[in-house]
């Protein structure tokens, strides 16, 4: 039981599934969803911050791009003022928010399935 809720937990930070099954996240994944963070830098002068968002499921029909576009404004608006930094990390920032964010689908993924397999193990000792 501690890998069932070991799942859920690393679930719950995963924005936009809104309580699908494992099952139905596999299903979204087949269909063409993308699992996605996105970039964002946030500079204080001499500190600079170069940060990622949660996880979020990008339905086929949604635009990556345009669910990156409030991290890379954060990062338009407060990167660029860090000491020596600020600059550079701001830019990569963007460039991934352009890309359409950093796709991660193939691991989250793998441990949807090997919670899919969990569950049917379990089922199939609580069967014997």
């Amino acid at each position: 039981m501690l890998r069932y809720s070991v799942f859920n937990s690393a679930l719950m930070k995963i924005k936009n599934i809104g309580g699908l099954s494992a099952e139905a996240i596999q299903e979204e994944a087949t269909k063409g969803g993308k699992f996605i963070y996105f970039g964002y830098t946030i500079s204080l002068i001499v500190l600079t911050f170069k940060r990622t968002s949660g996880v979020y499921l990008v339905r086929k029909n949604e635009n990556r791009k345009m669910k990156g576009l409030g991290f890379t404004l954060i990062s338009l608006l407060f990167g660029w003022w860090g000491i020596p930094f600020g600059p550079k990390f701001t830019m990569e920032s963007i460039r991934t928010n352009m890309k359409g964010g950093k796709d991660v689908t193939d691991e989250v993924m793998a441990t949807v399935e090997g919670h899919i397999l969990f569950k049917e193990a379990e089922r199939e000792n609580l069967g014997k």
